[in-house]
């Protein structure tokens, strides 16, 4: 049987404040670098690129061809945007 890995709330809150001192894009790239894989950042980046695209209308076919998002991560991303936290449509930059 494999063990799961045990994350606290005090390693969340200590993950996030390490984000939030970050002060340029620069050092967070350096702590993404660091911190995950280029797949995982890869993952990240095709989540708010769809997301984004949601929040302007787009289809889930034009969404897919561009990013290359899986459609189960897609309806994930959509679940969220529609009835999620807000976080997508609160933190994404602003055109």
């Amino acid at each position: 049987m494999v063990k799961e890995a045990k994350v606290s709330e005090e390693m969340k809150k200590l993950l996030y404040t390490t984000i939030l001192n970050c002060k340029t894009v620069e050092d967070l790239e350096d702590l993404f670098d660091d911190l995950c894989t280029f797949k995982e950042v890869e993952q990240m980046a095709q989540r708010i690129e769809s997301a984004r695209m949601l929040a302007d209308g787009k289809t889930y076919a034009e969404i897919i061809e561009k990013t290359e998002i899986s459609s189960a991560t897609l309806s994930r991303v959509s679940r969220c945007v529609q009835r999620g936290s807000g976080g997508y449509l609160k933190f994404l930059p602003k055109n």
